[in-house]
């Protein structure tokens, strides 16, 4: 056995439960967990992607997407395989939904590889890093005694203790809400009111916290549920930036990309109850573009990937109100 997960009970006559995630997987010798990371190897939980990476590649952080952490940086951004959860609409469904080829890199070499090329940070991202728990809790470790940032993009589905033990080595996070529907949310193996609890006890540790809701048609699409997901973010705090992004077909799902115009319809809403609002997949700067909420500046102009930091001093603040805008690592 290559490594040992850290969160599971066992139960006797050799079976184990998982308790990572609200799966809580019962698993039998031999048998894979939900996620496809998770083995019951010999009575134990055995991690079957531990320094396995499918992806690698140094990303504009507004890729993530974050917005207002490190604006316009370079970041080492990796993936393996497998999750927790079975959106039909997956975009990364080659790597989410399936076993795919891996390279193996240790946590030190991760770390030396973020510094050779010039990354400040390391993002673990492309399919979900939860179940990928150990390794990105080892990394992020070193990762932050070395002086460099770890950024999660996450679905946020994970229980409370495994989550609180990560948010000590991390700085940012993009968390994924699929929807504002607790039977949607079953449907797609998930559970609203984790996600809910991990966006609370993420930014009460003082983690910078973005949220993104692709908008599928017929699928997540209700004005009302768009509207208690707007309105519940805002009871939190109404500076959480919110990326509203655009669906096309993919994986299991083939109904039309969203409307442009209900996009934007669902951002003049959204603009009502939070101050900073993207729509992510539709390439128009004057809904990815950053004004500032008390004096009206436009402090960040994106075009795509193309960043132009205007009215921001060193600290991430409006030059003209002093309104703080992004976090700055």
């Amino acid at each position: 056995m290559e490594k040992m997960a850290l969160y599971f009970t066992s139960l006797g006559d050799g079976k184990i439960r998982c308790e990572l995630c609200p799966h809580h997987c019962v698993l039998t010798e031999g048998q894979i967990g939900f996620c496809l990371s998770r083995r019951n190897q010999d009575g134990v939980m055995e991690l079957m992607n531990y320094g396995q990476i499918t992806s690698i590649a140094l990303d504009p952080i507004e890729k993530k997407p974050l917005f207002h952490f490190n604006p316009s940086d370079r970041i080492l951004s990796v993936g393996t395989f497998g999750c927790n959860m079975k959106c039909p609409f997956c975009q990364n469904w080659q790597i989410s939904q399936q076993v795919a080829p891996t390279k193996k890199v240790m946590p030190e070499q991760l770390i030396s590889i973020a510094r050779e090329r010039g990354s400040r940070g390391i993002a673990y991202t492309y399919n979900e890093p939860f179940v990928w728990f150990e390794f990105v809790l080892d990394t992020s470790r070193i990762a932050s005694r070395e002086g460099l940032y770890n950024v999660l993009v996450t679905n946020g589905l994970v229980e409370l203790e495994p989550l609180k033990l990560l948010l000590q080595s991390i700085n940012a996070m993009n968390i994924d809400v699929k929807a504002f529907d607790e039977e949607l949310y079953r449907r797609l193996g998930g559970d609203l009111k984790i996600v809910k609890q991990t966006i609370e006890k993420s930014i009460s540790f003082g983690v910078h916290v973005e949220i993104t809701t692709l908008i599928v048609p017929g699928v997540n699409d209700s004005r009302e549920q768009l509207e208690e997901e707007f309105k519940w973010l805002a009871s939190i705090d109404r500076s959480i930036p919110l990326h509203l992004s655009r669906y096309f077909p993919n994986y299991k799902m083939s109904n039309p990309p969203t409307s442009p115009q209900y996009l934007v319809d669902a951002y003049n809403l959204a603009r009502q109850y939070l101050d900073f609002v993207y729509i992510g997949n539709l390439w128009d700067a004057r809904y990815e573009s950053t004004v500032c909420p008390e004096c009206g500046s436009t402090v960040i102009i994106r075009d795509g990937y193309d960043v132009r930091v205007e009215l921001l001093d060193a600290q991430g603040r409006c030059k003209k109100c002093g309104k703080k805008i992004v976090r700055i690592f």
